[in-house]
């Protein structure tokens, strides 16, 4: 047992809390997809070797404990799908090799901390469907730089677009002078659709009346001619009358 480095258990149904009493050489945990419920025990962020840990999936709650910048060494963490709350730690600026970050579906609030920007290692990061607020503390070049980065889901987080752009695609709507979320503008989609239609039907009102009028004018110019016709027989038939009473 004193040399037990991995502990895995996923997908496995398992019920109860977190040991409080974990062997101090763990470089590996995953207990994802389970059903434990309760808080991390602070006894967990003693494990100073620990690599890797997952804890998604679960019914875990209460806040990060600030000891988790204890775990010096972890570069994997996942806590998805669970029902934490509370702030990100600060503590986690202190853990310097993090490579893969995963907070997402719970109930984090508070601010993104702007720690995350100074993790030279991170590859991946998501903070998608929490609570978080604020202005998003990031510029471009780091979000370009991550393989990985989700924060939508947090309806009251925004972005300045003076220093991201919107063809990025957060998910978030962008800040007011106020830093607080726009709302989201109507659809410029549906109102073209609507200028598109009332343009199409009225160009289809003008094709049908201009139609109408041509069929109106082209009957007219017959019902003229048939006229013009008519009385040209007449005027020969009367012509040739008085001319045979004439030469008669």
């Amino acid at each position: 047992m004193h040399k037990l480095k991995t502990l895995t258990i996923s997908h496995a149904n398992l019920t109860g809390y977190l040991p409080r009493h974990v062997h101090l050489n763990l470089t590996h945990i995953d207990l994802s997809d389970n059903k434990l419920k309760g808080k991390i025990p602070t006894s967990l962020t003693l494990l100073e070797d620990l690599e890797f840990l997952n804890l998604s999936s679960n019914g875990l709650n209460g806040e990060i404990p600030t000891e988790f910048g204890d775990l010096i060494s972890l570069k994997n963490v996942s806590l998805a799908s669970n029902s934490f709350s509370g702030s990100i730690p600060n503590s986690m600026s202190a853990i310097p090799g993090l490579v893969h970050v995963d907070l997402s579906n719970n109930q984090l609030n508070g601010t993104v901390p702007r720690f995350f920007s100074e993790l030279r290692g991170l590859k991946v990061l998501n903070l998608e469907n929490n609570e978080l607020h604020g202005v998003l503390p990031f510029n471009a070049s780091f979000i370009k730089r991550l393989a990985v980065f989700k924060v939508g889901g947090n309806g009251n987080l925004c972005y300045k677009h003076s220093v991201l752009s919107s063809k990025m695609k957060l998910g978030i709507a962008p800040c007011d002078k106020h830093g607080l979320p726009m709302s989201p503008p109507p659809s410029m989609e549906s109102s073209g659709d609507n200028e598109s239609d009332t343009s199409d039907y009225d160009d289809d009102g003008a094709d049908g009346t201009s139609e109408k009028k041509e069929h109106h004018h082209g009957p007219s110019k017959v019902v003229l001619g048939v006229a013009i016709g008519l009385s040209s027989i007449v005027f020969l038939i009367v012509f040739l009358v008085l001319l045979s009473k004439w030469c008669g």
